[in-house]
């Protein structure tokens, strides 16, 4: 019978939630929370965590924002804020590009999925934040998180005007990017 209750106080306790945060300047000013999704895309939720506690996205700029729809970010190669900006979207970091890990949650005003080139198996550090619902996505790309603080700044983020969104000008750049895992 000890057993029997150790083993439901241990399936009972709540999962550890991993969070990403975001400290963005430019036309957006503040922070953006995200809950990461270590259960539903796991592969690629550890990309995240290793990339931001080495500090890679700190310096990173939103490169491709599309009203309606998304804000990109995450280029660690070539999309750091003094980078010639129209590689930025072109590069990754120095690991291998993640198999896809597709689930059946949908593309909602929000959700945080994983940024990729036509092979669904190419995404590596870029990510992008959804403006609104874009079910078209749903099943092709690999969701990671969803914001649960700070969509008023995702909301101010720089739209692009150039061609497919490129931001044109001083984009909005992630200053500093943390991990933090809670109980």
């Amino acid at each position: 019978m000890r057993k029997l209750a150790v083993a439901f106080m241990v399936a009972a306790a709540p999962a550890a939630a991993t969070t990403l945060e975001l400290d963005v300047t430019g036309e957006a000013q503040g922070t953006i929370v995200i809950d990461l999704f270590e259960e539903v895309a796991p592969q690629h939720v550890a990309r995240i965590a290793t990339l931001a506690e080495d500090g890679a996205y700190d310096g990173v700029v939103f490169h491709r924002v599309i009203e309606g729809f998304m804000a990109q970010t995450g280029d660690v190669e070539f999309g750091r804020l003094g980078q010639d900006m129209r590689y930025a979207g072109r590069g990754g970091s120095q690991y291998d590009d993640l198999p896809a890990e597709f689930s059946d949650l949908s593309f909602e005003r929000g959700v945080v999925g994983m940024a990729r080139g036509p092979d669904p198996d190419s995404a590596n550090s870029q990510f992008f934040i959804m403006f609104e619902p874009t079910p078209p996505l749903n099943g092709d790309y690999t969701v990671v998180g969803q914001v649960i603080e700070g969509m008023e700044v995702v909301d101010a983020i720089k739209r692009g005007s150039g061609r497919n969104g490129a931001v044109i000008g001083q984009p909005d750049v992630i200053t500093a990017a943390r991990v933090t895992d809670e109980n």
